[in-house]
């Protein structure tokens, strides 16, 4: 063989084990940093997932999980089934990808019946048998962290008072008293009560429809309007009104309607729009839970949202 030729194939075949040994010894991704514990008094961030508290050894409470950095987040942290609390659809196929199984049963923001108590604590227990447990909402703040409280207490692993203390440290709002009426209330439940309920859970909430979906935004945006009359407090008239928590329903109405049947038959900048009102409902209920509430701010914030479904009725209603 000429002696150029020869120099140049094992030139080739160095550069060629150079890179296999690159790739075969390429670094794992960086392991995420510790995980909640019980004891742990702030909410951890990790890509993808906020405001993370737990309520038990694996058992964790927070954020929806944002793409896949969320996923993946989850699935380092050795998460086997994921249990949302909120209105949005989830994204089953990413879950399932990653081999974690999707659990669906919402919950509002005033608070969720003995029935839902009772089915998020089943659907928890078996699950946890299986491996660590994460429930979430949207923010990871109000609703999980109240979810958590009960299903804590139904299973004996925390009292309610314990319970309410881990809501405080996930974040939760005083000015969802619904919500905290509800883990104060928990009782630890039986075996026996538990195996009488069905344990077969969506992966997806079968939802209301449309139409019906309209019918709710247009009574949260009532409700909203007689709170704004109230100087942005709850109504004398109507003392069911939690203000914030109207602002997150609405907010989660506009979300699930985005993501379901309807608008995805319809043009693309439907959805959007929807999109676009949830999140203006979204910053309603923050301004509605802040510490120094500015009636005028929160006025003219309410009022973007309403010009907003004008515009979108204008455009799409027919």
């Amino acid at each position: 063989m000429h002696t150029p030729l020869k120099a140049t194939l094992t030139a080739t075949i160095l550069t060629l084990a150079t890179l296999t040994a690159c790739t075969i010894h390429t670094p794992p991704p960086p392991p995420l940093p510790q995980a909640q514990t019980t004891t742990t008094e702030t909410p951890r961030q990790y890509p993808g997932i906020h405001n993370v508290v737990a309520f038990h050894e694996g058992f964790l409470s927070g954020s929806v999980p944002e793409g896949d950095q969320g996923f993946d987040s989850l699935a380092q942290l050795g998460i086997k089934t994921i249990i949302s609390v909120d209105g949005g659809t989830p994204d089953v196929p990413a879950a399932t990808a990653r081999g974690i199984r999707y659990i669906h049963l919402p919950i509002g923001y005033n608070g969720f019946d003995s029935q839902r108590a009772l089915e998020l604590t089943r659907a928890t227990r078996d699950a946890h048998a299986q491996g660590p447990v994460y429930i979430h909402c949207h923010h990871g703040k109000h609703r999980s962290a109240a979810a958590a409280a009960v299903v804590a207490t139904g299973l004996g692993w925390l009292t309610p008072q314990a319970g309410v203390q881990r809501m405080k440290v996930s974040g939760t709002s005083p000015d969802y008293p619904g919500l905290y009426a509800c883990a104060e209330n928990a009782t630890p439940m039986t075996p026996q009560t538990l195996n009488a309920l069905p344990g077969d859970f969506p992966s997806i909430a079968p939802t209301s429809g449309f139409v019906q979906s309209m019918v709710y935004i247009d009574e949260a945006t009532d409700h909203l309007k007689a709170i704004e009359k109230a100087g942005w407090t709850t109504p004398k008239d109507h003392p069911d009104l939690v203000p914030a928590a109207e602002a997150g329903r609405l907010a989660d109405l506009y979300r699930a309607l985005a993501q379901g049947d309807h608008a995805k038959s319809m043009p693309p900048d439907f959805a959007a729009h929807l999109e676009a009102d949830s999140k203006l409902a979204q910053t309603l209920e923050d301004l509605l839970t802040a510490t120094n509430k500015d009636p005028a701010k929160l006025s003219a914030q309410f009022k973007l949202i309403t010009a907003s479904c004008k515009d979108c009725h204008v455009k799409h209603r027919d």
